[in-house]
């Protein structure tokens, strides 16, 4: 989407709130466009907000959300620790002030719901950083699907083999927390292909899950490790693994089968590269590339990882900008984001309980055992 001005399109006041890591991503995206002006910055550490305002050269540097609110703004970005952003949002949607919040949308579904409603109630935007989603090869995955190459998808792997070092959590004192994280693995990192998954296959029915500290528990109190299953509201069906505790890393891939019979698979490796569709199967047809580039360096840092993801924060973000001046929904609504995380929650839910989750009915015309055959799997008792 064309970030440039014209005489008819209004330059939008922009503010941001945190100023860590992430916030250089959307600085970049925002002074990128011709038809914004980035105002100010906001941090609890006005030191922090100062300096980052006078690196960008920007007119203000403030230490309260209510502060930066009154200077007038458009839109606001969140680029706060995941259990903060509420607070932001309901008092940007107060101000009338549009809203674009960097993922997870919230920690719990309840702070989501409420987020949205308040968007909604005040007539503002909310939209949602999965930045993914704008991958060329994304994007074509999603094409398969709709043209009908794949038709409805009824199989999806997902595979999330990262690297994490005790440094990472350790630089900031809320990462591998569950009050100011909100949770490891699942909710930091494959929440960005949760949400790809279900774009692709739609409303998920039925989660079941698995959780583990493999390689970081002297570090973290969550997850660096997860398992599920899903079943989705069209009767379709797919797994997810996820974990920062591979070394070397092996990135992601999400492989998608059609009702066709066709397969598609995405790639992203090494971590925060474009994704590539790297395998099209199709009829006869093959068509493949390597998943693990031979030149390759599998473990990227986190400020190489962001910084390789700049140019699709700029694209979502000008799709953001567009969905405001043009009065229609962003790309990535407050509710997408809202059902990916009561996805990743259900999969907790269910490590916790042993117990599968349902959201909703799916469909029961699956194959059924005999009566013979039920006899056997009845016979299975666990060990005590």
């Amino acid at each position: 989407m064309s970030g440039s001005t014209t005489a008819s399109t209004p330059r939008l006041r922009v503010g941001i709130v945190g100023c860590g890591n992430i916030s250089r991503n959307h600085l970049e995206a925002f002074t990128s466009l011709g038809n914004v002006e980035v105002i100010g910055v906001c941090d609890v550490d006005i030191t922090r907000a100062q300096a980052t305002a006078k690196s960008w050269n920007l007119a203000h540097a403030v230490d309260s959300v209510d502060a930066l609110l009154a200077l007038g703004l458009d839109i606001v970005s969140v680029c706060t620790p995941h259990p903060t952003h509420e607070e932001v949002v309901l008092a940007a949607a107060a101000a009338g002030v549009n809203v674009l919040c960097e993922k997870p949308i919230a920690v719990d579904v309840a702070s989501a719901e409420r987020m949205a409603n308040a968007c909604a109630t005040a007539g503002v935007k909310l939209g949602v950083l999965f930045q993914r989603r704008f991958w060329p090869a994304a994007r074509a995955l999603r094409e398969a699907i709709d043209d009908g190459t794949l038709g409805a998808p009824v199989m999806g792997q997902v595979s999330v083999l990262l690297h994490r070092e005790p440094e990472y959590y350790s630089a900031d004192a809320w990462r591998g927390t569950w009050a100011n994280d909100g949770g490891g693995v699942l909710m930091t990192q494959a929440i960005h292909y949760i949400d790809l998954l279900q774009w692709y296959m739609g409303p998920v029915a039925e989660v079941y899950g698995a959780i583990n500290t493999f390689k970081h528990a002297a570090n973290i109190e969550v997850e660096d490790s997860a398992s599920a299953v899903l079943r989705f509201t069209s009767g379709a069906i797919a797994t997810l693994t996820a974990s920062t505790a591979a070394n070397p890393a092996l990135g992601v891939q999400i492989r998608i089968t059609g009702a066709t019979g066709a397969t598609a698979e995405l790639s992203e490796f090494p971590e925060g590269s474009d994704g590539r569709l790297t395998i099209m199967a199709a009829g006869d047809t093959v068509a493949s590339t390597p998943a693990h580039p031979a030149d390759a360096v599998a473990n990227v840092g986190l400020a190489g990882i962001n910084a390789a993801l700049i140019p699709h924060h700029r694209e979502q973000i000008a799709e953001f900008v567009h969905a405001v001046t043009h009065s229609h929904d962003p790309a990535v609504t407050g509710q997408d984001a809202t059902n990916a995380l009561r996805i990743l929650l259900a999969i907790y839910k269910s490590a916790r309980t042993g117990e599968p989750v349902r959201f909703a009915p799916f469909p029961t015309n699956v194959p059924t055992a005999p009566d013979a055959v039920v006899a056997r799997l009845d016979s299975i008792t666990p060990v005590a």
